[in-house]
């Protein structure tokens, strides 16, 4: 806030929000105090308010490493438990990744309390951040390596106490085995000894997990189902074998159930510790010492002493410490684990360097820029972690399944059980036709014995409803439907990280498969935004060059920005746009003709005070021609026109044919030139001099022209979105003419070239683009494409664009190649694509299994194994993917043969 106004704005900014009372913004202490009914409006609207109204309100965000998340609903259950504290803005817990991420007010709400509220909610918090705030990083990974350590432990003595059940179901068959490897009347005990050890062991993960959600948190979770499902059978098993009640036993399918479920557990622990190592790996690359220069001395000093300004010196081999500037020296470097690419980026004096790339020969001196959390290795993990913690929307219906599911998974259970228990002949007599019709399923047992008289096969109607009850709960896998998007997303969005690609959230993978338009700002994107100046025509020249009847007038235009080799003292020879030979007197010092040299200095002098790339061109190349620039007293940018300054020869105008009409000049003497010039993809200036007769205001003193080149994979990268079926096109403050030539160079139709688009006008291009409902991707890097990157459906900065572009943007590209443009949609694609495999297999395998069990149809056993494999199947068809390079597009491995195919008939054809 600048001044009182401001404090004025933020007021009615959050008093206009419905369940305010009163805000009361202070200019002199930058703080507010809100009253508000926490019923009708959250803490996240008053901040979303006093954001949209263009201020910063104060904010912490920590992310939090949480053990003992089971499934999806745990995660739902650590949401709320801190939403309800005062001060947290926000909360994101990811049950993929085993964090939340959680963004809060530090004047009323602590870490410790955070921590407190997720203990209270029957989880475990990693206390990874202390007091001060700094990362107990190595912390950290020692507890998840930890966890995997006592999963994998516990998995293995599960698998030992489970295996005597094997004899159990090799029994079935042959009844000498039995009677061999136990004396008759005692097997049972033994079952009965080693599933009671396994329900104290591997059972009470589960237990405990379910008591905890139903008593802290009134919710159900997976280890609800688990728990209730085991329970069922253990106890109904006990009770026959003490003889309370008759009927078989199931000791075997609750071993089985918890040792396969366990099992399922580590597996997807370990693979998820797997999909996140990809982040910890960027971050263990750093080095950890540098070897700074001072005072002509080498000092080796640990990377956390370096600060901004250091000289570091760098050898072949080593890896730069952290970002920052060359300052001397040359050398390629391997940038691989920052963009992807394997091929080493040339670096000379000025020159940025990113930290942790590897210098591959020669020795460097680079001077610190970025240093700490400000690196662009720390910023890229911080990126991926925010991508990670922001879900697509379609996880937002998951989530509201899952939040119902597993009590409607009970319910479910609890009905069937009970109808069974009613009408058993009837639902038998529906149980053994589908079974009949399903190749390999049969009603449980032979079905319930009072269904069942005639065939003398069967099982008692209670433990037939057992069975039933069992199957219908243990089949249900509330995991399979919490990690098919997250651990996709988490898969994607650091394969995106490795190739230089970074999301600003997993809701963009899902916006980035909608586009129909690809709208790229020419400079800077499409271009190199390195401008040169080409050309100096003074107006009489270009009389001359354009048809004019004055013969004697000087010189003729500069091809390339060059200059003339005198053939002469006084005299040069210079090929003008025709082909004839023109000769102008030439300035021994600067290879000149002199009225070039006056224009070219006028120009130079008044554009010294701007920093738009056409205006340091003309500067650079007055300065290159060894012209001594002045200047200018005033200084004033006419957006979208050029500029207008005042040095010492009066007052200066370089711009457009719109800024010349403006101010009374008339173009037309030059009008040829500059359309040959622009014809040729040149950006061309009028430059005119304020005169002291009163006939006119300003004289044309000639036209002066700058070139951009345009990136080497522009045309083939225009091609293929082309071939994808969206539509390319290109914006471009240039006039038409300019646009359209360098359209025509990559391929963009000449309709799709918006060229003389203003810098305020070009969100206006892409609302306009987007009004008819096509949805559009806007490539650009400067400040002044910022508003038109937030307008687009999704918006892209590239890697050497201003901060303001970046922030803006969803999508930033580390390279400044329009190519990783197709590698971020790829990535997109793929990752959606994977988000929906594994929807689709969470969906339909829930919706098929369930009413199997549910009719009798499915052993416990056999249930609680595919509820284990549902939720592995998912995590590794995720992990399927984690070595994909994205120069290609993503083909799910299936489909490879056909493809392979139809690629060869494709060249063959």
């Amino acid at each position: 806030m600048s001044c009182a106004t401001c404090s004025g704005t933020v007021e009615d900014a959050v008093s206009a929000l419905e369940g305010v009372d009163s805000a009361d913004v202070n200019f002199a202490t930058d703080e507010a105090t809100v009253e508000y009914d926490p019923e009708a409006v959250s803490l996240a609207e008053i901040y979303a308010a006093v954001e949209d109204a263009g201020y910063e309100p104060d904010r912490s965000t920590a992310t939090i490493e949480i053990a003992g998340m089971s499934c999806a609903t745990c995660s739902g259950t650590v949401e709320e438990a801190l939403e309800g504290i005062p001060g947290v803005v926000s909360v994101s817990a990811n049950y993929a990744t085993d964090e939340g991420t959680v963004a809060f007010n530090p004047d009323d709400v602590s870490l410790p309390t955070i921590y407190d509220a997720i203990e209270e909610a029957g989880y475990e918090p990693d206390r990874a951040v202390d007091e001060a705030g700094r990362e107990l990083t190595e912390e950290r990974e020692s507890a998840v390596e930890r966890e995997l350590r006592t999963k994998r432990t516990w998995t293995i003595v599960g698998g030992l106490l489970a295996s005597p059940f094997v004899l159990v179901m090799a029994q079935m068959g042959t009844e000498w085995l039995y009677d061999f490897a136990f004396l008759p009347g005692w097997f049972d005990w033994v079952e009965f000894v080693f599933a009671t050890a396994l329900m104290a062991t591997l059972g009470w993960h589960f237990v405990s997990g379910a008591y905890t959600a139903l008593v802290n948190n009134r919710q159900a979770n997976m280890d609800t189902l688990v728990a209730v499902g085991t329970s069922a059978g253990y106890l109904y098993s006990t009770a026959v074998i003490f003889g309370v009640i008759s009927g078989g036993l199931y000791f075997e399918a609750v071993a089985f159930i918890l040792w396969f479920i366990y099992l399922g557990v580590w597996l997807e622990a370990r693979s998820k510790a797997r999909a996140s190592a990809a982040l910890r790996e960027l971050l263990e690359m750093q080095a950890d010492e540098a070897t700074l220069v001072r005072d002509g001395e080498e000092v080796v000093v640990p990377l956390e002493e370096v600060e901004p300004g250091d000289v570091m010196k760098v050898r072949p081999g080593e890896q730069i410490p952290t970002d920052g500037v060359v300052v001397d020296g040359e050398s390629a470097v391997d940038e691989s684990m920052v963009t992807g690419e394997s091929v080493p980026v040339e670096k000379r004096e000025g020159d940025e360097v990113v930290g942790s790339t590897i210098n591959e020969n020669g020795v460097l001196l680079v001077e610190a820029t970025n240093v700490g959390e400000e690196t662009a290795i720390q910023q890229i993990v911080e990126r991926v972690k925010e991508a990670q913690a922001r879900q697509p929307d379609v996880q937002r219906l998951v989530d509201r399944v899952s939040a119902y599911f597993v009590p409607a998974v009970i319910v479910n259970a609890v009905v069937w059980s009970l109808l069974w228990a009613a009408f058993p002949t009837e639902l038998y007599a529906v149980s053994s036709t589908l079974g009949s019709w399903i190749p390999l399923l049969e009603p449980v047992g032979g079905g319930p014995e009072v269904a069942v008289p005639a065939t003398g096969v069967g099982i008692p109607l209670l433990e037939f409803s057992i069975v039933v009850l069992a199957s219908a709960i243990l089949i249900a896998c509330p995991c399979a439907l919490g990690l098919a998007t997250p651990m996709a997303t988490m898969v994607g969005s650091t394969i995106s990280a490795k190739n230089g690609v970074l999301y600003k959230g997993a809701d963009v993978l899902e916006k980035a498969r909608g586009i129909d338009v690809v709208v790229f700002d020419k400079t800077g994107t499409l271009t190199h935004g390195d401008m040169r100046l080409t050309d100096v025509v003074p107006v009489d020249d270009a009389v001359e060059t354009d048809g004019g009847s004055d013969p004697e007038t000087n010189g003729g235009p500069v091809a390339d920005g060059g200059s003339s080799t005198p053939a002469t003292v006084g005299r040069s020879s210079t090929s003008d746009a025709d082909g004839g030979v023109l000769e102008s007197p030439v300035d021994p010092e600067t290879g000149l003709e002199r009225d070039k040299r006056t224009l070219l200095s006028v120009a130079a002098s008044a554009e010294s005070g701007s920093e738009h790339p056409l205006a340091r061109a003309i500067v650079e190349g007055a300065e290159e021609r060894g012209l001594d620039l002045e200047t200018p007293t005033t200084f004033e940018n006419v957006p979208g026109h050029g500029i207008r300054a005042t040095i010492s020869h009066g007052e200066v105008l370089v711009g457009n044919r719109k800024l010349m009409r403006e101010h009374g000049v008339d173009p037309s003497p030059v009008e040829a030139t500059m359309e040959r010039l622009e014809y040729e993809g040149k950006t061309a200036m009028l430059v005119a001099l304020e005169r002291d007769d009163a006939d006119r205001e300003y004289e044309l003193l000639g036209v002066i022209a700058n070139a951009d080149t345009v990136r080497e994979s522009a045309k083939e990268t225009v091609a293929e979105l082309q071939a994808r079926g969206l539509e390319v096109m290109m914006l471009t403050g240039d006039n038409e003419r300019t646009g359209r030539a360098v359209g025509e160079r990559l391929g963009i139709e000449p309709e799709n070239v918006h060229a003389e688009v203003l810098p305020e006008d070009k969100a206006d291009e892409i609302e306009s683009i987007q009004s008819d409902g096509r949805r559009a991707i806007m490539v650009g890097d400067g400040v002044n494409d910022a508003p038109a990157l937030t307008s687009a459906h999704v918006g892209i900065a590239i890697g050497s664009g201003t901060d303001v572009a970046i922030e803006s943007a969803d999508v930033t590209l580390m390279r400044d190649d329009p190519a990783d443009v197709l590698k971020a949609m790829r990535i997109a694609d793929a990752t959606i694509s994977k988000v929906r495999q594994n929807l689709f297999w969470a969906f339909a395998y829930n919706a098929t299994l369930l009413p199997i069990a549910s009719i009798g149809l499915l052993n416990p056993a056999l249930a609680g194994i595919a509820m284990a494999a549902s939720s592995v199947s998912v995590v590794s068809n995720s992990l399927a993917f984690i070595g994909w390079d994205p120069h290609d597009d993503y083909v799910f491995t299936p489909l490879r043969p056909f493809v392979w195919v139809r690629d060869r008939l494709t060249v063959v054809e």
